[in-house]
């Protein structure tokens, strides 16, 4: 019996503490999206108004995952439009940086355009306002240091020049 109490205390107290961030927080937020993460890429890039948050299903033969990032992607950039960033602050909670700036600003400020792609899909932030671009390179630098950022070189093509 003691044994497995001194199990269960040393999980709880070192345990945790062992894994990665990125693996928590992978585990604890798969439920917050509706499409695998383990079945997806997700990559984030900074430009000169804002950044783009691509998500793409691993497999191209997916149909039902690229649907689920597609609706997901599209539900989001609807929110944000609305100055909704309730789904971002339920993941990552009220500190995340630059969110406090997102939520206050005024509605055509930033902008949130979703954008279908074969295999997923993207958003693109843009402002022209700097405090609110600032906002939008930290959260962007916030999502890459919590989810890192795959390389998607297929996509650059979506992008000619980083000022997009």
């Amino acid at each position: 019996m003691k044994t497995i109490l001194l199990l269960i205390v040393a999980l709880f107290a070192g345990g945790a503490a062992a894994k990665p961030t990125a693996e928590l927080s992978s585990a604890a937020h798969s439920p917050l999206v509706p499409y695998d993460r383990a079945q997806a890429l997700e990559s984030f890039s900074k430009t000169v108004h804002g950044g783009i948050l691509h998500i793409v299903a691993k497999s191209a033969d997916n149909a039902e995952q690229i649907r689920r990032i597609q609706d997901y992607l599209r539900q989001t950039a609807a929110e944000f439009q609305k100055g909704d960033f309730s789904s971002t602050e339920r993941y990552h909670g009220p500190d995340m940086p630059g969110l406090a700036q997102m939520k206050v600003a005024q509605p055509g400020e930033i902008r949130f355009d979703f954008k279908r792609l074969p295999d997923g899909g993207q958003i693109h932030f843009s402002t022209e306002y700097a405090p609110l671009l600032t906002a939008l390179h930290h959260w962007f630098d916030a999502q890459i240091a919590e989810h890192g950022s795959a390389a998607l070189p297929e996509h650059s093509q979506h992008h000619a020049t980083p000022t997009e």
